[in-house]
């Protein structure tokens, strides 16, 4: 049932260090972190196996996987998306749930921040962004959902007093004045985890936001360099 999530995973691998968490009946009741060594799927798949058991469960008992979609680390992404839909595939019965990134990091801003840009490296000096404003209610409204931007371009439409926070930060500060109203975030709250992306994939779910695994994709935004210096090969 919708309203009922019971057993579940969230998974997070758009980063430098990824996470994995596990739900029982709407809380997160155990997370832990890893360095993005992964290549493959498969190096994921024994530490969910043991965290699950490590809650006398299985695979086999979960109902519903939170998986963080993007943008970001192409490979970590792919990995991601990889044994969200290997899950579902093996246990029909488990629904999934699509949490945009920019979308968690933002949860990581203080209290205090009312405007805000996420800020990652998409290299060639462009950044993969979103820009948010609190509501009355303190949540966060999404003003500009994920795109491929400058940061010049984004400080120069957002409103001030502004926070800046993500990853790219360190390749893309040429690009940010000095000035009292735009505030850099501490670096510990720069990266996405996995107890953020089961919150938000919890409220997804109670909105019924489900996405089939057959088509279930990480958000890019931009294609991996690779494919475009593939296409650019093979052009006519």
């Amino acid at each position: 049932m919708v309203n009922s999530p019971g057993f579940g995973l969230a998974i997070e691998t758009s980063s430098r260090v990824g996470s994995v968490a596990v739900v029982e009946d709407g809380s997160v009741v155990a997370e832990e972190a890893f360095s993005h060594g992964l290549q493959h799927a498969t190096g994921l798949l024994p530490m969910i196996d043991s965290m699950l058991r490590g809650r006398g469960r299985s695979p086999g008992d979960l109902q519903q996987v939170y998986v963080s979609a993007g943008p970001g680390s192409f490979t970590g992404l792919r990995i991601g998306i990889t044994v969200a839909k290997s899950i579902a595939l093996a246990s029909p019965g488990v629904k999934l749930v699509a949490v945009p990134t920019l979308d968690v990091l933002a949860e990581n801003a203080p209290a205090e921040a009312k405007h805000l840009v996420v800020v990652l490296d998409a290299k060639r000096g462009q950044i993969f962004t979103a820009r948010y404003e609190r509501d009355s209610g303190g949540d966060w409204v999404v003003r500009e959902p994920a795109h491929l931007d400058t940061l010049a371009a984004m400080l120069e439409r957002a409103a001030r007093p502004l926070h800046l926070l993500g990853e790219g930060i360190p390749y893309h500060r040429q690009a940010i004045p000095n000035s009292a109203d735009i505030l850099i975030t501490p670096a510990d709250s720069w990266r996405p985890r996995a107890g953020v992306v089961a919150r938000l994939g919890l409220a997804m779910a109670r909105r019924g936001e489900f996405t089939d695994a057959d088509v279930l994709a990480p958000i890019y935004v931009r294609k991996p360099e690779a494919e475009e210096k593939w296409e650019q090969a093979n052009r006519p």
